[in-house]
C-alpha cells in the first residue's frame, strides 16, 4: 500500500504513486477481453471502430484503468487515421514514453505514468502548437464530462 511519505505528484498535482495492489487487481477484474488486450498487452484496437473517436464533449479522457485525467477536450482533433488523436496530454508527467520496435519500425509507446496501460504511440506529424499527434485507443480512455466524477473515485473510496 501507499503512504503519503511514498507518494509521486505531477506538475499540475496529481497523485502519480501505483494503486495500492488490492484496488489494481479489482479494477482490472473490471476489465472486457478487448479492454485488458490493448490496456494490458499493448494491442491496438481496430480503426474506426473506436468508441471515443466521435466524442465530441467538454471535459477530459482519463485512463481507462486508474482514471489518472491524460488529454483534455480542447487538445483533440480529426487525424484522419481512425483513433482519437490529441495535440498535447493534460501533463506531460501523466505519460510515460518508451520506443517501441515492433512491427519493424520504431515508434514511441505512450503509456499511462500511474498504471503504465498501454494508451498508443505518439507521432511527430501532428497540428500545431506542438506538432505531436498523441493517437490513442478509445479502450484506453474513459471521457469525463466537465464537472463528473470517475466511478472509481466512489467505489475505492
Amino acid at each position: 500500500m501507499n503512504d503519503e511519505t511514498s507518494k509521486r505528484y505531477s506538475a499540475s498535482g496529481y497523485d502519480l504513486s501505483p494503486l495500492p495492489t488490492v484496488v489494481y487487481e479489482r479494477r482490472v477484474k473490471d476489465l472486457t477481453p478487448e479492454e485488458r488486450r490493448v490496456l494490458l498487452a499493448s494491442g491496438t484496437e481496430t480503426p474506426f471502430c473506436g468508441g471515443l473517436l466521435d466524442e465530441h464533449g467538454v471535459g477530459t479522457f482519463v485512463c481507462r484503468l486508474c482514471a489518472l485525467p491524460l488529454f483534455r477536450s480542447e487538445d483533440k482533433f480529426e487525424s484522419g487515421t481512425g483513433w482519437p488523436s490529441f495535440t498535447r496530454p493534460l501533463d506531460p508527467d501523466h505519460l510515460t514514453r518508451l520506443t517501441d520496435t515492433s512491427h519493424g519500425m520504431t515508434r514511441t509507446e505512450i503509456r499511462c505514468a500511474r498504471c503504465q496501460s498501454h494508451l498508443g504511440h505518439v507521432f511527430p506529424d501532428g497540428p500545431a502548437p506542438t506538432g505531436e499527434r498523441h493517437c490513442v485507443n478509445s479502450v484506453s480512455l474513459r471521457f469525463m464530462p466537465d464537472g463528473a466524477r470517475a466511478d472509481h473515485e466512489e467505489r475505492d473510496a
